[in-house]
């Protein structure tokens, strides 16, 4: 089982940028194609991006693209999210999340398997 835990949340104004890690333990990150939901108040939980599991490929939500940018440092372990440009819509809980079916990309909610707690993202106009 791997365990994942997200950090680099926080309150920003709008425009602003914000960088989240997720710090995986217990499995090699290497393995796993991952990704970033996240959920705002009072809504389902949404896909935000996912990257394949040796970084070449990348995907977005629409709503995001263009503005943030996935990566992964699989020396380190360690899955980021490059968020700029935030707008208020952007406030949510952040989750890094692992798909350990062997998918070579993730693309859909659905398709994670693990995920950490979350990290709050406050985005105020």
């Amino acid at each position: 089982q791997v365990q994942l835990v997200e950090s680099g949340g926080g309150l920003v104004q709008a425009g602003g940028s914000l960088r989240l890690s997720c710090a995986a333990s217990g499995r090699t990150l290497s393995n796993y194609a991952m990704g970033w939901l996240r959920q705002a108040p009072g809504k389902e939980r949404e896909f935000v991006a996912a990257i394949s599991r040796s970084g070449g490929d990348t995907y977005y939500a629409g709503s995001v693209k263009g503005r943030f940018t996935i990566s992964r440092d699989n020396a380190k372990n360690t899955l980021y999210l490059q968020m700029n440009s935030l707008k208020p819509e952007d406030t949510a809980v952040y989750y890094c999340a692992a798909d350990v079916n062997g998918s070579y990309i993730a693309r859909r909610l659905y398709d994670y398997d693990y995920w950490g707690q979350g990290t709050q993202v406050t985005v105020s106009s």
